[in-house]
């Protein structure tokens, strides 16, 4: 029985593993910040998993076949955790993000051009220790330079899951929420016509499954993701039908004004206009090569939406309360 450490096993796309692993007889332990109840095979371990010292003592006992790390480091903290990493395990499976790549290749595949190669605006590129698409294509950097192999850089698109939930830049505590209220919300009219791809954590999960303790996938990289892709306008119209959204189009300025304040305009305005302004579409072949799943085979987005939404209601999403307050300002003004 293969020992796996899931790290960040709670979110998004972990919530959705660690049961594909369980399937398939892996032991796997999953570091929570709150007590959570073992079953068979399954071990959860109190504690912060952005702890060094903690982290430390988990690996050096733990002995574990892989590490599947959803944890999100800044620079200085990947530098100093990364032959931790390397070193106390067997495979160490790295997440990074479909936002390293610039919009240069339609669709994205795993050899495209990053931003982080290609984009030119200094601004932009000055900031690459705080925007997510700079320093998670540092960090692959850091991997492929180790002089390591037993590493899996793993590239997911958007993820909707149970909880979470996409609309541009925007995430369920602000227009779930509102939605569910019956209040309206902003989006900018400049990414409403641009593809996007938005793929359930449910198959993320199976196909992350599948990387694990794979030698084939050693050394490698692997976008996780469906190759289904609409336009944001076409995902509002699903979010319309599935939860009564209502939605007014403005400027992107208008926009960003609306979801961020003074200190965090710049990081929202690079989401939105070196991402979700991109073609988001991709090209998961690799990954379907590899786990011999079938994209006819993966969640459609509508109906996939319908299942994670059902289970939405006003006491179980935590609202934003910052765009809440500024998008009834808007309105309010009108």
């Amino acid at each position: 029985m293969s020992k796996i450490l899931v790290l960040g096993g709670t979110g998004a796309m972990g919530r959705y593993l660690v049961p594909n692993l369980i399937e398939r007889g892996d032991s796997v332990e999953v570091i929570a910040l709150d007590q959570m109840k073992d079953s068979e095979n399954l071990h959860y371990t109190v504690g912060n998993a952005m702890d060094d010292d903690f982290l430390a003592e988990v690996l050096k006992n733990g002995k574990f076949d892989a590490v599947v790390d959803f944890m999100n480091y800044n620079l200085p903290r990947f530098t100093k955790r990364m032959p931790m990493l390397l070193d106390h395990t067997g495979q160490y499976l790295y997440l990074s993000t479909c936002r390293v790549y610039a919009n240069e290749e339609i669709p994205v595949k795993e050899s495209s051009p990053r931003l982080l190669d290609v984009a030119t605006d200094p601004v932009y590129l000055a900031r690459r220790e705080v925007e997510y698409s700079l320093y998670k294509a540092i960090e692959e950097n850091m991997l492929w330079d180790s002089g390591k192999s037993n590493f899996t850089i793993i590239r997911p698109a958007t993820t909707y899951s149970t909880g979470r939930a996409q609309l541009v830049t925007l995430e369920a505590e602000s227009f779930v929420y509102r939605a569910l209220q019956g209040k309206k919300v902003v989006v900018p009219r400049e990414a409403m016509d641009c593809e996007a791809t938005l793929s359930w954590g449910g198959d993320v999960g199976k196909m992350i499954a599948s990387l694990v303790l794979n030698e084939k996938a050693m050394g490698d990289d692997f976008i996780v993701a469906t190759a289904e892709h609409h336009t944001w306008r076409e995902i509002a119209k699903y979010y319309e039908q599935l939860i009564g959204l209502q939605y007014e189009e403005t400027d992107k300025e208008t926009y960003l004004r609306c979801i961020a304040d003074e200190d965090w305009y710049p990081h929202a305005y690079y989401q939105l206009t070196v991402a979700r302004m991109f073609t988001r579409i991709t090209d998961n072949s690799k990954i379907l090569r590899l786990s011999g799943m079938k994209q006819e085979e993966l969640m459609p987005l509508y109906d996939g939406l319908k299942m994670e939404l059902s289970r939405a209601t006003l006491d179980n999403i935590r609202p934003n309360a910052f765009i809440n307050k500024q998008m009834d300002n808007f309105f309010a003004g009108r």
